[in-house]
């Protein structure tokens, strides 16, 4: 009984941040000048998109309980060394190849620190992203803004519209339905949730929880190479200061938001998609009013400590965790 109301509560949760999302839209566009623009439009729905893939990963990674701090650090350093190779004269093949496999080798890191030297997570990824970052910036790209070769596919992609309709969307459509038919129709998508909910019942019920923790690190590694590429084809470039920005609490507002619980085993794609949404608007709507930056992150980090705060009062830490918690 306890389960379906939290199950109704997740739901309650995701319809009141939709509908908070569709009020925040028709406030907007009632009373700020230059809203509803074209330009402005899908300038809102490119960063919805954005946000919303790098949101799956992150969420891939939270519903088997963990967090993956790395993502910005892999989204940004992996699309500018993969420009980086391209305006050096490698081949399309070579340098997709040689920049697939080492988000790969982070992925797969991150999941080895956790799973089998017990590294705690935020440590892990923390670390690996400052790591990332800093030997990428120093050893293998020239300048903080790489930009796309001219006549490259990813200028073809960001420039590409369907009934006016910017690529960038069907990219996150077609990222979130292989998101939803991996967590809910596979049984790898099953264990991660199984091991969010309870890590120690899925250990005795044989799952290989180690590999699957190194497989939800490999997904969101993945995840934020795509969402580098697709960032660099929407500004044709990628500028790597991204990785000193708040983009990382935004991705993780938005997960938080949504309704998936940072204690894990619950959410799904939904919840990112209307919390991709909110957040989406809400960004848009404070760069109109010209908000300082400032400004911004407060009003951010008080929504996201909010947001955490109602989250551990719908999803209250389980006995094995609230003992690891007693001092």
């Amino acid at each position: 009984m306890f389960s379906r109301l939290l199950g109704h509560q997740a739901w309650s949760q995701e319809r009141i941040v939709l509908a908070l999302a569709v009020l925040l839209f028709a406030v907007s566009a009632a009373l700020l000048p230059g809203f509803l623009a074209p330009n402005n439009l899908i300038s809102i729905i490119r960063s919805v998109s954005v946000l919303g893939i790098l949101a799956l990963g992150m969420a891939v990674v939270i519903i088997g309980r963990g967090i993956d701090l790395a993502v910005v650090a892999i989204m940004a350093m992996s699309a500018a060394w993969y420009l980086q190779l391209l305006n050096d004269g490698w081949s399309e093949g070579a340098a997709l190849l040689v920049t697939v496999a080492g988000v790969l080798a982070i992925g797969m890191a991150n999941g080895f620190l956790i799973a089998y030297a017990d590294v705690p997570a935020i440590f892990a990824t923390l670390a690996s992203g400052a790591f990332v970052f800093g030997y990428v910036r120093s050893q293998l790209i020239t300048q903080d803004a790489v930009p796309v070769p001219p006549g490259h596919w990813l200028e073809t992609l960001g420039s590409g519209r369907f009934f006016a309709i910017p690529a960038e969307v069907f990219v996150f459509a077609g990222a979130a339905f292989i998101a939803y038919l991996f967590l809910r129709y596979t049984k790898w998508g099953r264990f991660v949730y199984f091991m969010g909910d309870n890590f120690q019942a899925a250990r005795n019920l044989g799952i290989p929880v180690r590999p699957m923790i190194m497989l939800r690190y490999v997904i969101s590694a993945l995840i934020a190479l795509a969402a580098g590429l697709l960032t660099a084809a929407s500004l044709h470039s990628i500028n790597t200061r991204v990785v000193n920005s708040t983009l990382l609490y935004d991705i993780i507002l938005v997960v938080v938001i949504g309704g998936i619980g940072l204690s894990g085993g619950k959410g799904g794609v939904r919840n990112v998609i209307v919390g991709a949404l909110l957040i989406g608007i809400m960004l848009n709507a404070m760069t109109i009013i010209d908000i300082p930056n400032i400004y911004q992150n407060l009003f951010k980090a008080t929504i996201l400590l909010i947001a955490i705060i109602v989250d551990s009062l719908l999803n209250p830490r389980d006995e094995q965790t609230a003992q690891q918690g007693d001092i």
